[in-house]
């Protein structure tokens, strides 16, 4: 006979390592039970970068002996030892062993794996509670209501309205310094000298428990992507805090001006370096704004670099969280170019003459790591003006970056660098030549390819393709407000530029694993 229905069955999953978890609220240990599961699937339903494995891993593992140490009862089934290949797989095997009269999960990040848990718990008869999640500033529901039957949005406008709300970097009813948005001033490249001394961005030794995690990701991921020789990212909530306290003090006033700017051999700049910590909910953002406008106040930081630090964790990654889920799963399939062609092998490798794409990539393989201009403006540039599958590159940024979680690669890859929603979100696509490239970075010294070029055996695939962009796509872009300069460009191109630019981007095209 089997035993009765009794107590919770409490579900953590991998970017779930917050301590206010709704999930964990009133759990009785003699009754209840945390589960947490490092499952084979997960790490390859993207070939994910060894690094944001370990990242999991260490996060997860870290969470739960604390959570043991408060008393939880908690199960854990780590990698290699369990028979389970997926969540779902563990999650029936432990609710029909448990009978839980509920099962409870804070809402997940990802669109698959709450269907996953639903799934789940409907065939195992259980009941399911999905909790709303505290950790966002802006709940799911509240951004309903905010955008409303808006067919297109503009995070600009849901910036300002959380500004007003939260009260966060406004002096009586106004923003500070009397302007809501300083990117005019957050645009500068480093020059000709480089970005001279840049502060070092706080790092953490792994300990044992990281250590045993890096350790089983190499023992059962040998083929994975990416190295973990210099995993050094905060896993626990204090070294969260830790870190957010160094880049407010030693980074953010010099983060303003140069957050787009790349140099080669800098993979971080002046960036905090906190996103994978702020993802995996190790780090509060409320934590994050607090500290950064404290830091305006005091006069420590000028009002741009704390402003452009506020609405990227504020603004914009709020943002992207609404539009994921009112997106979703439409977002998942979205090809509004129709583009089809296969992502290059060398974006695994790195492994292509083209500077920028070598460097940007080879930083990303040594850290899970490019700050938002590498991966806007260079991986994701290069990817839209290639014609590649939105499916292929968003499953590329899903699996290389440690920070990375459905609910906001999504909607930056799909959304923002492939344009493949269609401007549900943007205005424009954010296409662009080789000469950007160059404006903003030193990535052009010394390249086999020469930005300035677009046709010829030296011209840059991102600048033969950019206008190859601007061709295919003429009276479109001139139908847009937003884009009509760029089908202007296009127009002063005679006969021969055109049919030399046509020529060589297909040279290119037929043989993008060769750059």
């Amino acid at each position: 006979m089997r035993p009765p229905r009794g107590g919770t069955l409490a579900i953590v999953l991998g970017d779930q390592l917050d301590g206010r978890n709704p999930a964990l609220a009133g759990l009785d240990p003699a009754r209840d039970a945390i589960l947490f599961v490092e499952a084979p699937e997960e790490a390859g339903h993207v070939w994910s970068h060894k690094a944001r494995i370990a990242m999991f891993f260490a996060g997860m593992r870290h969470f739960a002996d604390a959570l043991r140490r408060a008393g939880h009862r908690v199960v854990y089934h780590a990698i290699g030892r369990h028979p389970y290949r997926s969540l779902a797989q563990a999650w029936r095997a432990e609710i029909a062993a448990r009978r839980p009269a509920r099962v409870a999960c804070a809402e997940p990040g990802d669109w698959r794996v709450l269907a996953m848990l639903q799934r789940c718990c409907v065939e195992s008869d259980v009941a399911l509670e999905v909790l709303p999640d505290p950790h966002f500033v802006c709940s799911r529901d509240d951004f309903e209501r905010w955008a409303g039957d808006a067919k297109s949005l503009r995070m600009e406008f849901f910036y300002r309205h959380l500004r007003r709300r939260e009260r966060v970097l406004m002096d009586g009813d106004v923003p500070a310094g009397g302007r809501w948005n300083f990117d005019a001033d957050n645009r500068r490249a480093f020059g000709a000298r480089g970005p001279g001394r840049v502060p070092e961005p706080a790092s953490f030794a792994p300990d044992a428990t990281t250590r045993a995690a890096i350790a089983d990701v190499e023992r059962h991921f040998p083929g994975h992507p990416g190295a973990t020789a210099s995993f050094d990212w905060p896993v626990t909530r204090e070294q969260a805090a830790r870190a957010l306290a160094a880049f407010v003090r030693d980074r953010l006033p010099g983060f303003g001006a140069h957050q787009d700017a790349m140099w080669t051999g800098m993979p971080f700049g002046w960036h905090a370096r906190l996103s994978a910590a702020l993802n995996l909910k190790l780090l509060d953002p409320r934590d994050a704004i607090a500290a950064a406008e404290e830091a305006y106040r005091a006069g420590h930081a000028p009002l741009a670099s704390v402003e452009g630090f506020v609405r990227q964790v504020l603004g914009w990654r709020e943002f992207v969280r609404g539009v994921y889920w009112r997106g979703m799963p439409g977002l998942a399939e979205a090809n509004f170019l129709a583009h089809r062609r296969a992502l290059p092998r060398w974006y695994w490798t790195g492994d292509t003459r083209m500077n920028c794409m070598r460097e940007t990539i080879g930083q990303t393989l040594a850290h899970g790591y490019a700050h938002h201009i590498q991966r806007l403006m260079v991986t994701g540039n290069f990817a839209l003006l290639a014609q590649a599958l939105p499916q292929d590159v968003c499953d590329w940024y899903l699996a290389v970056y440690v920070d990375a979680v459905d609910w906001v690669e999504r909607p930056n890859t799909a959304g923002m660098a492939l344009f493949a929603d269609g401007g549900t979100f943007t205005s424009k696509p954010y296409a662009a030549s080789g000469q950007y490239v160059k404006r903003m970075s030193d990535y052009c010294r010394g390249c086999a390819y020469d930005p300035a070029q677009r046709s010829g055996a030296r011209a840059c695939p991102m600048t033969a393709l950019y206008w190859r962009f601007l061709l295919d796509r003429e009276d479109w872009l001139a139908s847009r407000p937003r884009t009509a300069l760029m089908a202007r460009h296009a127009t002063r191109l005679d006969a021969t530029a055109r049919r030399d630019v046509r020529a060589t981007s297909e040279r290119m095209l037929g043989r993008l694993d060769e750059l």
